[in-house]
Order: C-alpha cells, then structure tokens, then sequence
C-alpha cells in the first residue's frame, strides 16, 4: 500500500512530536549516571538559560496552541513529501549526533553548567569537530523538526533556542578555561564552537 502524500505528511508530523518526548526522557533518566558536581553556574544564570530555550520551544511545537494566527504560523516550507521526509530525518540525525556526544562525554555530563568530580576534557569523537556538539546536535534536530511543521513560528523558536544554548555555552567556556586554562584555550583556538570551520 502506498502512501498518499498528504497521508505521509500528516504521519511524520504526528510522530515527530512523539520522538521527542521519547528523546526528553531517555535523555533526563540517563542523568543518574553523572558524576558528581564539585562547582555548579549559579541559579539565576540557569534560569534565563533555560527560559529562553523554553520559549523557543513553544514557538516550534506550538505548546499549549499558543500561537494561532497572524505571520508567525504562515506557512515557510512547502508542505511537500520530500521537505517533511528531509525534516524528519535532519532531526533524527540531530539526536543521533546528541546521543553520540553523550556516549563521548560519559559520566562528566549534566543537565546545568558544573564542574564534575575528576572532571576531564574531552576532545575525541564529535567534540574533535565542535566544542559543543550536543547543542550543535540539538539545533541541528530542531531545524529538522521546523522543516517539518513548516511555519515561521517554528524558526523564530529556533532562533530564540539558538540564543540560549549560545548563552549556555558562553557559561560553559567560562568554567572550562577556568578549569583547564591553556589546555581549553589551545583547543578553543582549533575547534568552532558550533558549525566546523563556521562558528
């Protein structure tokens, strides 16, 4: 049986938002195996970090149906099989560059900024490309997810995502130096932060 292109349309949009959710949660229960933390970013600076990154998320998901009318659901992206095909795979391989980062990353991983208990510099696997390649991971999935649905809210939430995990990782880069000092900033100088050879 084949699918109809509005059929398939209408399923990869369904589910997208399903794996997701799958992804939030493996990703928070996998938390527990973290080491632990010696020196955290303050509570304030988590906060606007994570409320930033909160409403861009609203703006791609359109949490709670917030936004129903005016420029920003206007449509962006053909609604076409190859666009909503290309999408969902962009997102899928966003989250798969995440969970490899993760593996990499191990046990020094954690939800808010800190420093871990023998914490350790990690420079192999995607951290040889980028030095944040779960936020480079993230956006790149959201991306996928804004291909998706289409509209212009969802790249105005990428936009705003982009904004606080780009907050974030100026927080990050604070802690490292400070831990690794010339270590961190020799290999600041040779890997981009985000995009190789870009950012």
């Amino acid at each position: 049986m084949i699918m109809r292109e509005t059929d398939m349309i209408g399923f990869v949009g369904h589910w997208i938002g399903y794996l997701w959710l799958a992804f939030v949660v493996i990703w928070w229960l996998a938390a527990a195996a973290s080491k632990r933390s010696v020196q955290r970013q303050s509570g304030g600076s988590r906060l606007l970090q994570s409320l930033i990154v909160l409403i861009g998320l609203i703006f791609v998901f359109n949490l709670g149906q917030a936004i129903t009318h005016g420029w920003m659901v206007r449509r962006v992206i053909p609604q076409t099989d190859a666009w909503v095909l290309a999408g969902a795979a962009l997102t899928v391989a966003g989250m798969l560059f995440c969970v490899w980062a993760r593996i990499v990353l191990g046990r020094n991983w954690s939800g808010r900024v800190t420093i871990k208990q023998d914490h350790e510099l990690i420079l192999r696997g995607p951290y040889a490309f980028v030095r944040h390649p779960i936020y480079t991971g993230m956006l790149g999935a959201l991306l996928g997810t804004a291909l998706v649905y289409g509209e212009a809210r969802c790249f105005a939430g990428l936009l705003i995502c982009g904004f606080g995990l780009w907050l974030k990782s100026q927080t990050e880069e604070q802690f490292m130096m400070q831990k690794f000092g010339e270590q961190y900033a020799h290999y600041r100088q040779r890997v981009r932060a985000l995009v190789p050879f870009v950012i």
